[in-house]
């Protein structure tokens, strides 16, 4: 006796499998290079340091130094960075290098900004 369920059932089955894999291809992994940098240690060992900022609209820090150089990550916002002599603006997902001199940032866009900050200093 032949089973009317069958078909049914086996249609059902190859549509889930083909929607299956249209969602795991959607999902699939990727990696794109943001930064690639040398760096030289100023100590055998350092201190890394990862913090969040987050700049209101139209705020500009003053001149200032962190404790060691290491890459800024725009989460949100844009922001122009001025160091050594050199203006920059960024957007998010960029990337830039901060090389520990004396430098400021300010909130160039129309809503808050948001870094993140990783810094690589001697310990304390």
């Amino acid at each position: 006796m032949k089973s009317r369920t069958g078909w049914p059932l086996l249609l059902l089955a190859v549509a889930a499998g083909l929607d299956g894999q249209a969602i795991a291809a959607e999902a699939a992994f990727s990696r794109q290079e943001l930064l690639e940098k040398g760096f030289e240690p100023a100590a055998p060992r350092i201190d890394v340091r990862v913090a969040r900022v987050v700049l209101p609209v139209g705020y500009k820090t003053p001149l200032h130094t962190h404790e060691g150089p290491g890459p800024r990550y725009v989460v949100r916002g844009r922001v122009r960075v001025e160091e050594g002599g050199q203006s920059n603006t960024y957007e998010p997902g960029q990337v830039f290098w901060e090389s520990g001199q004396w430098m400021s940032i300010e909130n160039v866009g129309e809503n808050e900004a948001e870094i993140i900050l990783v810094e690589l200093a001697k310990p304390k």
